[in-house]
């Protein structure tokens, strides 16, 4: 399943717009805040239909499943939008991580907690904002690309460091940047960026992670910085994403794949976009001097030339 969905639901009270572009959405929020009712009238509607009460209008079919007979429901959908209450508790599981990245669905799934199993991008982290009658979904983390406002006119002192989820050729990369100035180390996986800001909490830290897939640890980091931690952010869709956006690649596909990612990301071949772009920028780089390895970093990224082209797509950050 490739594209984006435009999801319109209503009845006599209520109306939700909202628009769906990846395989994995998470929509959070306290309690009363429509989620349970968004997902209530789509099960009306998917039980009885027009005389439910309910209009609800998209491209493909949107389907709420949950309980025990849920993996059982889910092998008989496709090309579908699947929507899950935070009340099963299967999402969570392995076994449902599994599923979904066997899956050629997409899922929106309702829920207060952070799921590590799955891959989930930070701009797709959604809360419900109501307007009168109509509600759609608003970004929680708005500001995610670039949070420097907690590093003072944006430079990093000799003090301060640069943490890098990666521990391989995003790693080199920016280590290499750091070269001696800035001390950089990598937080060895996502999961793992966390207990690295708990070990240097008294000093100013720039993160530099995968924003395709950082969704479930966002929510932490979050908490450090509403706390007054000098913590900020970096969170490009994934390292590949920045080469592939340095016009390093004359390439007029690639252009227009850059330009709206979710046409071509099939979600049932790709769990995350950080993924779909590792696998575009091996493809692109395939045969040419700069042949890309995630495992090790081709040197020809660190020439001169080469370098500045990517880090030109960052934001302003002065080592």
């Amino acid at each position: 399943m490739k594209g984006k969905y435009s999801v319109f639901v209503q009845n006599n009270r209520l109306r939700y717009e909202f628009t769906i572009s990846r395989n994995i959405t998470i929509i959070r929020g306290d309690s009363a805040t429509g989620k349970t009712t968004l997902l209530d009238l789509l099960n009306a509607y998917d039980r009885d239909g027009d005389s439910s009460g309910v209009l609800v209008k998209c491209e493909v079919p949107c389907v709420v499943i949950g309980g025990q007979r849920w993996e059982e429901n889910l092998q008989f959908i496709h090309n579908s939008i699947v929507f899950i209450d935070e009340c099963n508790r299967f999402i969570k599981s392995e076994d449902f991580a599994v599923r979904v990245k066997e899956s050629d669905n997409y899922f929106v799934i309702v829920t207060r907690d952070d799921l590590p199993n799955l891959p989930y991008s930070v701009k797709e982290i959604y809360g419900i904002r109501e307007s009168g009658k109509y509600a759609g979904l608003k970004q929680v983390y708005n500001e995610f690309y670039c949070l420097y406002g907690e590093l003072e006119n944006t430079e990093l002192a000799q003090e301060s460091l640069v943490i890098a989820e990666d521990s391989n050729a995003g790693f080199d990369f920016f280590s290499s940047l750091c070269d001696g100035i800035v001390n950089c180390i990598s937080a060895n996986g996502k999961s793992n960026v966390f207990k690295a800001l708990q070990e240097h909490r008294e000093e100013k830290v720039l993160v530099i992670a995968d924003g395709a897939a950082f969704g479930c640890e966002m929510e932490k980091v979050m908490q450090l910085i509403r706390i007054g931690r000098k913590i900020a952010l970096y969170l490009p869709e994934s390292f590949e994403w920045l080469i592939l956006n340095a016009g390093i690649f004359d390439d007029s596909e690639l252009k227009a794949i850059l330009n709206d990612p979710s046409e071509y990301v099939d979600s049932k071949e790709f769990f995350s976009w950080e993924r779909f772009f590792t696998d575009l920028l091996v493809k692109k780089s395939h045969g040419t001097y700069l042949q890309y390895n995630k495992r090790s970093l081709n040197k020809a990224y660190l020439q001169e030339k080469i370098k500045n082209k990517i880090v030109n797509t960052m934001p302003s950050i002065e080592f």
